[in-house]
């Protein structure tokens, strides 16, 4: 068979190309080395966010593009997606008040027509803001959102093949050439095909490659890693902190998973993807940076998680890693049938990029592209208000309990319907592993999301590992082998 469009990477962004494709009536072709947001997309702080940060460095064009996204993507995937309020405090700034107050009104006014509430000073009643921090009450208060960055992927996975794309994970491209008017490639699961384009959205391994394909890249990127830490619940609510530190970047302190602070990033150049490993000085800093602000205290001893991914950040020649632009280039080559690599992005413009994305393919390729996820929800987004389904969630199956329903209800939105579809009590959930996660959803997350390992379940499509035990998660990755034994 050949496909129109053979999608390399199955991160956020070549998840999300594949969706925007099959959506335009393409026949895609997706493969990933590993899993789906193996790598970069589900190592992520998490948000849903215009860049605030980013407008000291004049990136208009790219906050006022992500801000747009951020409005769609809230409508759009109200179960994974959760708008948050951000107290930025005011002590030990690295930037003057103005600096602060007219970065706040640029970003708001970038953001055009939002449903999210506008910056604001700290007010005196803001006891629940500034009752943490170990300073003064003077700061700010602004909008963005919390995103489960692997399940975002994931569902753009499942947009896509529900419209006839064919996801294959655990599936390497070992090679690929320019045969007459077409890509003829070769895979991992022995198979050879054909497409009309290629798209290399290999993320940190754009540049590897594109070395495997016998073409020099026009574009450079810089990799830069990014670590985070989690510790034990350091304040009440749900409300996240961005801290400035006196080397001129930012922190966030952020809830996680209903019992955690997540603390993150660090912005560390590194030589290669396999560097995406957090190191004892990532650690200090990071609660270094937490210690400045917060009456909390903690130390290395208090992480019980980390993380870290590898940015694959466009070269445009800063010298400082934190000052390198968050934008992406899409380098489109048209000798023979057409190549299309990705450099940089990030989860906010995804869906975007995706758009560029066909736009560029649509003339080499001979299509009309149609802009067709606008206004699309995602896959279990078609829910309405979250608040009112939850209840319902609650009320349809009780015997989930409080935290499980929640967590479900997140996760899936209404696709829940499909996942719970004959279950009418407890014991239909099956085996019960820990950290409320039972075997029906295992099951869905093998058969209807591609899970394919035990951690793909427990630290991707789930966060379910962090709230188990050593032994429970031993157990369930013995269950694993055993039910699913490829």
């Amino acid at each position: 068979m050949t496909y129109d469009l053979l999608i390399i990477g199955g991160g956020i962004n070549g998840a999300a190309i594949a969706r925007e494709a099959a959506l335009n009536g393409l026949t895609v072709l997706l493969v990933e080395k590993g899993d789906l947001a193996g790598a970069t997309s589900s190592a992520s702080t998490g948000l849903i966010h215009g860049g605030l940060r980013y407008l000291e460095y004049y990136e208009f064009k790219l906050v006022a593009e992500a801000l747009r996204e951020r409005e769609r993507l809230v409508h759009a995937a109200p179960h994974i997606i959760r708008p948050m309020l951000f107290v930025l405090p005011f002590e030990n700034a690295a930037r003057p008040w103005w600096m602060l107050r007219i970065g706040l009104y640029l970003y708001d006014f970038l953001g055009g027509k939002m449903s999210l509430p506008r910056s604001r000073g700290l007010r005196k009643a803001d006891t629940g803001f500034t009752a943490p921090l170990s300073g003064g009450n003077r700061g700010f208060v602004y909008s963005d959102a919390q995103v489960d960055d692997a399940r975002l992927t994931v569902l753009n996975a499942i947009d896509a093949a529900a419209n006839g794309a064919q996801i294959a994970v655990r599936t390497e491209l070992l090679s690929a050439r320019r045969d007459g008017g077409v890509w003829r490639a070769a895979l991992s699961d022995d198979r050879t095909v054909t497409a009309r384009a290629l798209v290399n959205a290999g993320g940190p391994w754009v540049h590897q490659m594109l070395g495997k394909l016998g073409v020099n890249a026009a574009s450079g990127i810089r990799l830069i890693k990014g670590s985070h830490i989690v510790v034990p619940k350091l304040y009440d609510g749900d409300h996240a902190y961005i801290l400035q530190q006196p080397d001129g970047r930012i922190v966030f302190a952020i809830p996680y998973q209903r019992d955690f602070t997540e603390i993150g990033t660090t912005d560390i150049p590194v030589a290669a993807p396999e560097d995406a490993v957090i190191d004892a000085d990532e650690i200090a800093y990071l609660c270094e940076a937490v210690n400045r602000h917060f009456v909390a205290q903690i130390g290395p001893d208090d992480v019980r998680s980390t993380w870290s991914g590898v940015r694959p950040l466009y070269d445009d020649g800063a010298s400082e890693a934190k000052a390198v632009t968050r934008d992406y280039v899409l380098e489109l080559d048209t000798n023979g049938p057409a190549l299309l690599s990705i450099f940089g992005g990030k989860i906010t413009t995804a869906r975007h990029l995706a758009e560029e994305a066909l736009e560029k393919l649509a003339k080499p390729m001979g299509f009309t592209r149609r802009p067709v996820t606008r206004s699309r929800p995602f896959p279990g987004g078609d829910i309405g208000n979250f608040p009112d389904f939850l209840t319902k969630v609650q009320a349809t199956w009780p015997f989930l309990g409080e935290v499980r329903g929640a967590r479900m209800a997140h996760g899936y939105g209404s696709l829940i319907f499909d996942l719970l579809a004959g279950v009418s009590d407890e014991s239909g959930l099956g085996v019960q592993f820990g950290g409320t996660l039972t075997e029906v959803e295992a099951r869905w997350m093998h058969d209807r999301e591609w899970a394919r390992v035990a951690d793909d379940v427990l630290y991707r499509r789930s966060k379910a590992g962090l709230h188990m035990t050593a032994d429970e998660r031993a157990a369930f990755a013995s269950w694993w082998a055993n039910a699913y034994p490829d």
